[in-house]
């Protein structure tokens, strides 16, 4: 009887953590690198190309974050920002320095990413690397998860970098409430 009684209580809690996993899907989408998903809530990607911005409107966000900055190759702000408004889809352009990282960046889009006309939330940058970053922020400040459980499910979004890691546990850190 205990035996079944433990079965049964391990049983329950694999499903608990199962299900409290999110599940990410990648797939591959025209002029999109790195596409990674969470269900409907959230995307990040690497670099996007503005005839991109038509198929991320008909995927259903209402917001796309995009964290290049303007003198990076292949980065087209101005006309990326152009395709958004021709497609109806909010355009937030918060360049954020991989290699510097500005905690106010972090501030600006944790205000921006939770207000509700920006849900669900595309959010790219070059590679996915500074996008996963930022939406491990999110998850931890914003949504109250915990270090590890945000960092697994920003590991699926897109690879962070050791330095843009560091940045993330430090900011977090520092706003921990």
């Amino acid at each position: 009887m205990k035996r079944a009684v433990l079965f049964l209580a391990i049983a329950v809690i694999s499903v608990s953590v199962v299900s409290a996993q999110s599940q990410v899907k990648k797939e591959s989408v025209p002029g999109i690198i790195n596409f990674a998903q969470i269900e409907t809530t959230v995307a990040c990607a690497g670099a996007v190309t503005p005839a991109s911005v038509a198929e991320i409107k008909k995927m259903g966000y209402k917001a796309i974050f995009n964290l290049r900055l303007p003198t990076e190759q292949g980065a087209d702000i101005e006309g990326e920002a152009a395709a958004a408004k021709a497609a109806g889809v909010n355009f937030v352009h918060l360049p954020l320095n991989a290699a510097s990282p500005d905690p106010a960046v972090v501030d600006s889009f944790l205000k921006a990413v939770t207000e509700p006309g920006n849900q669900p939330a595309f959010i790219h940058c070059a590679s996915g690397n500074r996008a996963a970053a930022m939406w491990f922020i999110k998850r931890v400040v914003v949504d109250k998860w915990d270090n590890d459980r945000a960092i697994a499910e920003a590991a699926q979004l897109g690879n962070i970098s050791q330095p843009m890691k560091t940045f993330a546990l430090d900011y977090i850190q520092a706003h921990k409430k």
